[in-house]
């Protein structure tokens, strides 16, 4: 069987942003950031032309997802004792446990997950990046995606997409 596949790492693809990890325990880490970087590679079958899909056309939309996550706070939307509001004033609160904070709406993205560890975020980002791909190049089939998000060199969350045959 053949396989093709193409990689991207470019130092554009980062961003910084805020978080806390809450642990098993109930405990959570501190809010900290962190400068990250996103490395992708994608299978798929060869177009006419050669391709899985052109490297000029994959790039913007990698770019344009880490562009909208970049200078923000992310917060898990899905824990079940985290509550983050978005208030009348143009202000999101954010409750979880003894903790409260508030920052403006603009600061803050809520994601659909239950934690902000690398992994989940790895795997918003690749679903998102599949969605977006998807709906730009209809007929761009991918087998098999990776994506990795670091947060400090060599400690990465890994999202691991295959196709169903």
């Amino acid at each position: 069987m053949e396989r093709w596949s193409i990689i991207l790492q470019k130092e554009a693809f980062k961003f910084s942003a805020a978080h806390f990890l809450i642990f098993p325990d109930g405990s959570a880490e501190r809010l900290h950031g962190h400068n990250y970087r996103v490395f992708v590679a994608l299978e798929g079958s060869l177009s006419k032309h050669g391709l899985v899909i052109d490297f000029k056309a994959a790039k913007p939309v990698i770019k344009e997802l880490v562009d909208e996550l970049d200078e923000h706070w992310l917060v898990p939307g899905e824990h079940h004792e985290l509550v983050a509001t978005r208030r009348d004033d143009g202000r999101t609160e954010v409750r979880y446990r003894e903790r409260l904070y508030v920052a403006p709406d603009e600061d803050v993205i809520i994601l659909p997950m239950n934690n902000l560890s690398a992994e989940n975020l790895a795997t918003w980002v690749g679903r998102e990046l599949r969605r977006r791909l998807g709906e730009r190049f209809p007929e761009l089939h991918v087998q098999r995606l990776e994506l990795a998000v670091e947060e400090t060199s060599n400690q990465r969350g890994v999202y691991h997409y295959e196709a169903d045959s």
